[in-house]
């Protein structure tokens, strides 16, 4: 589930990020979307080791790349590139993952 909000998180980073500036082509978007793809990349790597300890690093690098993805969202919308709804949004979207990220943190960790 986790993983899929993460994804749909990455969705939305991208269509948004369509309307930014070309010249933060290669600054700001480029940083943003790495930043939100890392996410799910970090939940998928990690469950395919098939080993907790190890899943539960690949977690705590997904959530530090949530908080990462919280900063530049705050970033653009103060820089006019986001609306204050977007920000709103993304913010609530961010929140939402890493509240699931933590559930399932808390829950592997109990199992170890």
């Amino acid at each position: 589930m986790v993983w899929q909000n993460a994804m749909e998180l990455s969705k939305k980073v991208y269509l948004v990020t369509k309307n930014f500036p070309k010249e933060e082509k290669y600054g700001l978007v480029s940083q943003i979307r790495r930043a939100v793809v890392s996410i799910s990349l970090n939940i998928a790597e990690g469950k395919g080791r098939h080993y907790d300890k190890v899943f539960l690093q690949f977690l705590y690098q997904a959530r530090g790349s949530v908080y990462e993805v919280i900063t530049l969202v705050k970033l653009s919308g103060s820089l006019g590139y986001l609306s204050d709804e977007e920000v709103w949004n993304l913010l609530i979207d961010c929140d939402e993952v890493s509240g699931k990220l933590g559930g399932l943190i808390k829950s592997i960790k109990e199992d170890t």
